[in-house]
């Protein structure tokens, strides 16, 4: 299922639609190869699967595009909340299938820095992954491209200050778990690097206006996938898991 486009040229005009609902935002946004036709964003920790087909009938009828029109579908695969991240990856599966078009599978760590890519500064994107542990990944500039420099993690936020400190390097850092453990941060990280910025809290959450973004520039390459080989990013046991091993060993 889901045709992969064979020219550029019909991947260069080509109507995206993004889902994210990896985290506490869930977002919806279509593009066309050019600009972000339409895009719609609600904060809830809760209502995931309630909130996303209105908003992707919101965002057709905003931008006058039928779902049929669509070529191709890009969702957010996490890290972030198990339950979340199921849903959108779920409902770009049964999408894809329904419209036969082929899905291009992005990081949440990457939408992240994406949203705040900058030439001079090492981007750590790091999102809260409760338990008192965060997701990161570290990014930087080159040849006037995102790179990422780490691969994705989870550990304590200590761990993470100090894969930021291996780079020494002027750091931005960004995403819940940025926010979430701030001071921590600040005080491991100021004495030692020579700049330390915090993103605010409107980058603070994957969006689909970015995912979109990305995912244009991926289906120029080629980088689809088909329905079935879209993979969660989880790093760890859903917490369903770890509780239920929990009360197992005692």
């Amino acid at each position: 299922m889901g045709q992969t486009p064979q020219f550029a040229s019909a991947v260069v005009s080509m109507i995206i639609l993004g889902i994210d609902t990896a985290t506490d935002a869930v977002s919806v946004a279509l593009h066309d190869g050019d600009v972000v036709l339409a895009s719609s964003e609600i904060r809830s920790d809760r209502q995931h699967a309630e909130a996303l087909t209105p908003m992707i009938d919101f965002v057709c009828k905003q931008a006058s595009v039928e779902l049929w029109d669509v070529g191709g579908i890009a969702v957010d695969i996490g890290p972030g909340l198990f339950t979340g991240m199921r849903v959108g990856i779920a409902s770009a599966q049964a999408i894809a299938q329904v419209i036969d078009v082929p899905i291009i599978s992005v990081t949440s760590l990457d939408i992240l820095a994406a949203a705040v890519q900058t030439s001079n500064e090492v981007i750590a994107s790091v999102v809260d992954a409760r338990r008192g542990e965060v997701y990161w990944s570290l990014y930087r500039m080159k040849d006037g491209k995102l790179k990422q420099v780490g691969k994705p993690q989870i550990g304590s936020p200590e761990m993470c200050a100090v894969d930021v400190l291996d780079r020494g390097q002027s750091t931005l850092l960004v995403g819940t778990g940025a926010l979430k453990h701030e001071i921590e941060f600040r005080e491991r990280l100021n004495p030692v690097l020579p700049a330390l910025e915090i993103a605010d809290d409107k980058y603070s959450m994957p969006l689909a206006s970015t995912l979109v973004e990305i995912a244009h520039e991926r289906a120029l390459r080629g980088e689809w996938v088909q329905v079935d080989e879209v993979v969660p990013m989880y790093l760890r046991a859903p917490d369903a898991e770890i509780n239920w091993a929990t009360r197992s060993a005692q």
